[in-house]
């Protein structure tokens, strides 16, 4: 199956979008597709073997809309294209208006019984005939198309709407026999261009957080091949390419530094202010900023693989992917135009039977088409999540379609891992007891052993004494797999092990039991020349992550429900949900058994998952919203549905922040885009509304709609 982006246009309204929908979806080649209106893109998935990019762009085509491949997305081209509407629609708001107001101002001189040579019946029709063809014929195109393919959208409601009023004026004007409408038909255009200029205005600035984040990416990369600087483009850039990056340069590429210290701002990525220290060994992520120190980088990853490009690829898929709640919104969009244009019919038939008057019965159903334009249905869900999806990224939460937004508020209960997603993930020493002997020749000692051991409880040993620059104290290191260390030193012989592998060797330790707690780790060391006499007790824990207890408090305050999943032991399963304040855990289960009891769970709640390594892919793939902290593996990131970069949990409680923000933003949406339609159009059928005062409100609904979604931005 082959994905693929193409641009779409020729849309108005959510109709057209359903249309190309429908008609695409009756081919058995295409698996999937989405097209959404506020972005003019259309995303299909589809099978290669049997259909190709062409045919699929004739199959739009023949729905009476363009469509070309997106083969990538170049930021400056989106902006380009939206400047263009903007323009567009500006340029013949402004025409439309100077040929209208004439029309406009002569009911007002009428009324102050001052005569104006436009306001005569030929040059009102004179005027009117240059906006209802020479600006409106894009409605009238527009409509066509959509008939042609069978299908209804906003053109073909204002192409009528306005028809009506222009041809019933020309009648009244050959007869002499009522009123003219020519200010209607003209002014119904005007403001109709108005509505979509401020919505193209509007519909800009919904993008910007993907947009700031392409202009991230770097352009071109200094590149040193055989002692030379070469300044090539980024896309260029082969793994293994040495590059160099100067101080306040943007990095150029995912890679490890080979050379050279600095500090680095990696907020663009992580949302973290904070700039981080980075030196040899360290990686590199394209797009951060370099500080204060020129260094070399190896490139680890191709331009098109990078962090930053697969960010902007899960925001673009996010924003092109439809809620459920939209698929609703779809069915009603589909038969809405239809139904509207049933009513408008309904009150023309009513007004000439009961009312007996063929210039207000024209005027109502004219009301009708004008007032009941659906712009803004389909607008209200797409707007809301692509500000939504726009503004996690820009916080480091890197949400993978709308229904994962969609879901994560109707969560009941989060599953968490333990070990890298509650805690640190490594081990700490948290106290030494000096049992017997010297002191500071034990810990030279055991620091002496433990650096020639590449354990991670070894490396905690080492990092805690790195600091006390004790002289290493030289002996033959051997490592017994499973059971510890031993170290010999002139005559003497020295252990390490747990306390477990003490007393397999029958080594007595119970002198240490007034000093062991449940859940910590401990090493112990012996002089095994001197009838295993205790030397040094050394404690060690996988310490509770800074924040993993006020995010747990957010859950909780959230009303969800918190349940740990470990394969630790369960004395350390039971000291870390105590200290962490989490309401259940299940301890010393394997990863297809977080599974079984993650299935469990979902038999009561609506679960999230969180999880950071590839034992916890299986349980982030099975739960309602899987949760990965990019701190982890690219497995568990791949399974999951959203990945927080910061690997920070407090992150999780803001994503499901953001998804109670956006799913409130689309029924606030789908509200005004209703409202309109609901209130207005009863009204205008009872003959109530003026036809402008309709083209006004139709042009209000969109604009409030784009308006409302851009108020997330500032949502905290």
């Amino acid at each position: 199956m082959k994905e693929k982006y193409f641009a779409i246009t020729g849309m108005s309204c959510a109709a057209c979008a359903g249309r190309i929908e429908k008609v695409l979806s009756r081919v058995d080649a295409i698996k999937e597709i989405n097209v959404n209106l506020s972005t003019a893109k259309m995303r299909v998935v589809y099978d290669e073997s049997k259909i190709g990019s062409k045919e699929i762009i004739e199959k739009v085509e023949a729905t009476g809309y363009g469509a070309s491949e997106e083969e990538t997305r170049d930021v400056n081209k989106d902006r380009a294209r939206k400047k263009g509407e903007y323009d567009y629609y500006k340029n013949r708001f402004l025409i439309s208006l100077i040929f209208s107001l004439p029309l406009f101002l002569v009911m007002f001189f009428h009324m102050a019984d001052v005569h104006v040579f436009f306001a005569e019946a030929p040059w009102q029709l004179a005027l009117a005939t240059v906006v209802q063809f020479g600006i409106g014929h894009i409605y009238y195109i527009g409509a066509y198309k959509s008939l042609k393919s069978g299908s209804f959208n906003m053109d073909v409601l204002v192409a009528l709407g306005t028809s009506a009023a222009y041809f019933y004026s020309i009648y009244n004007m050959l007869t002499d026999s009522g009123h003219l409408y020519f200010e209607s038909s003209a002014m119904i255009i005007t403001l109709v261009l108005l509505g979509k200029m401020l919505e193209a205005r509007a519909k800009g600035q919904t993008t910007e957080a993907l947009e700031k984040l392409m202009d991230l990416s770097p352009k071109t990369a200094t590149l040193l091949k055989d002692g030379v600087q070469l300044e090539i483009k980024v896309e260029d850039l082969k793994i293994g390419d040495i590059v160099i990056v100067k101080p306040g340069e943007s990095v150029s590429c995912d890679g490890k530094i080979i050379d050279g210290e600095t500090v680095i701002d990696e907020s663009m990525l992580t949302g973290e202010s904070i700039p981080v220290d980075k030196g040899v060994g360290d990686t590199t992520f394209a797009g951060t900023i370099n500080g204060n120190g020129a260094i070399t980088i190896e490139v680890t990853k191709l331009s098109n693989e990078t962090g930053l490009s697969n960010i902007i690829r899960m925001v673009e898929e996010a924003t092109n992917k439809k809620a459920p709640v939209q698929r609703i919104v779809d069915k009603v969009s589909n038969v809405f135009v239809p139904a509207v244009l049933v009513i408008a019919l309904i009150t023309l038939i009513i007004h000439l039977v009961l009312v007996n008057g063929t210039e207000r019965a024209i005027v109502a159903a004219v009301s009708v088409l004008v007032i009941a334009c659906p712009c803004a249905l389909g607008l209200a869900t797409p707007t809301a999540i692509m500000v939504g999806t726009g503004k996690a990224a820009s916080e480091g939460i890197l949400i993978r379609d709308a229904e994962a937004l969609e879901n994560a508020h109707k969560l009941e209960a989060i599953a968490l891992d333990k070990t890298g997603t509650i805690t640190e993930g490594r081990p700490s020493v948290t106290d030494i007891v000096n049992i017997s002997g010297d002191v500071n020749y034990n810990n030279a000692l055991i620091y002496s052993m433990e650096k020639k051991s590449e354990h991670p409880i070894a490396m905690a040993i080492v990092d805690y004494f790195a600091e006390e620059d004790y002289n290493e104290i030289g002996g033959k290191f051997t490592n017994h797999s499973g059971r510890g260390i031993s170290y010999e030193v002139e005559n003497k012989k020295y252990f390490a092990g747990s306390i477990k592998n003490l007393r397999d060797q029958n080594i007595d330790v119970s002198e240490l039991d007034d000093l062991l707690k449940d859940g910590m780790t401990y090493v112990v060391l012996v002089d095994e020349s001197d009838d295993n006499k205790l030397l040094m007790l050394i404690s060690l824990k996988d310490e509770i992550k800074v924040g993993s207890k006020d995010a747990i408090d957010k859950f909780k305050g959230m009303g969800l429900k918190t349940v740990m999943l470990t394969g630790d032991s369960e004395q350390s399963a039971r000291v870390i949900a105590n200290e962490a304040g989490i309401d259940g855990y299940y301890a010393e289960i394997l990863p297809d058994q977080k599974v079984d009891k993650l299935n469990e769970l979902k038999k009561e709640f609506l679960v999230g998952m969180v999880g950071d390594g590839i034992n916890d892919a299986p349980a982030l793939a099975s739960a309602n919203v899987g949760f990965s902290l990019g701190t982890g593996t690219d497995i568990a990131m791949e399974a999951s549905d959203i990945t927080l970069i910061r690997g920070d949990l407090m992150g999780v409680a803001r994503a499901i922040e953001i998804s109670h923000q956006t799913i409130k933003t689309i029924k606030q949406n789908l509200f005004w885009a209703f409202i309109y339609n609901v209130v207005g159009i009863p009204i205008a059928a009872l003959g109530l509304l003026n036809p402008m005062v309709g083209s006004v409100a139709m042009a209000l609904s969109s604009v409030s709609v784009v308006t409302n979604s851009l108020r997330l931005k500032g949502k905290r």
